[in-house]
């Protein structure tokens, strides 16, 4: 683990000293990185295959490790600077739902690399057209959803709910849909809680901010700076009353908001 921090540190410095800001050259890094590790991972995807036959949730937590490694070496390359906050919220044991407001590609990249637990992502069904990329994801829990399909998508949230009570895996989606255009939040969508109301699992909310600035903000361009990952206290839909369980997206979005309100004092 050390020789694998280390040798993030070594990347980091690689691009601060030769590029500095120049933030195209950073980008080139990160993307050759990225293919790099599709291509180089496509053996190991074989060998996990077959591992997977013996011992399917070792091998999960090996690829859903690797994957996190992956990624805080970006999260490195990306120069940014990421607070985290209330990770002692998470659940000590797996079996719940992360909801998030989504502003960026790097929400993902950011959140996945600090899950305690193996994590699938619930992703828009163009994902899968992207090679080698499609299988890792299936390998840890991840789903893909179909929003043109309705009888496709609430299989979707069938299977998330069995992952959730049978592998006690954690589920995470972000029930905008899609990224913010805007920066400011879109109406949560109401069928990604019904992963929470069929299982009884805890929903952990969790405020994103600034992520935009990243990338998405002067695309396609990959420039350091600071954002906030604040993960709210869970909420168990037993506390509920009547209304607010009825409402739960809305409860839930109002939470997320005055988080991502509290964390403006951090810029």
């Amino acid at each position: 683990m050390k020789v694998s921090f280390t040798l993030i540190h070594l990347c980091y410095i690689f691009v601060e000293f030769f590029y500095g800001r120049d933030i195209m050259l950073r980008t080139i890094i990160i993307v050759l990185v990225c293919v790099l590790y599709l291509l180089l991972g496509i053996p190991y995807l074989v060998v996990e295959y077959f591992l997977a036959k013996k011992n399917p949730a070792a091998s999960r937590e090996r690829q859903f490790r690797c994957t996190q490694w992956i990624f805080r070496v970006v999260e490195t390359l990306s120069g940014c600077e990421v607070i985290t906050l209330g990770r002692e919220n998470i659940p000590e044991e797996g079996g719940y739902l992360y909801i998030s407001n989504h502003n960026s590609y790097f929400d993902i990249i950011f959140t996945y690399s600090r899950c305690p637990h193996v994590t699938g992502y619930i992703s828009k069904k163009s994902m899968q057209k992207i090679p080698v990329l499609k299988f890792w994801m299936l390998r840890t829990f991840s789903l893909f959803l179909d929003r043109e399909d309705p009888r496709a998508g609430l299989q979707t949230i069938l299977t998330a709910c069995d992952y959730i009570k049978n592998d006690k895996a954690a589920i995470f989606i972000f029930p905008e849909g899609t990224r913010s255009k805007t920066g400011e939040m879109a109406e949560f969508k109401g069928g990604s809680f019904k992963i929470a109301t069929k299982t009884g699992c805890p929903i952990v909310p969790i405020a994103i901010t600034n992520s935009a600035d990243i990338l998405e903000a002067h695309m396609p361009f990959v420039k350091k700076t600071k954002i906030v990952i604040h993960y709210g206290k869970p909420i168990n839909l037993n506390d509920l009353d009547a209304d607010d369980k009825k409402h739960i997206a809305e409860y839930t979005q109002n939470i997320i908001a005055g988080m991502l309100e509290e964390d403006q004092k951090y810029f």
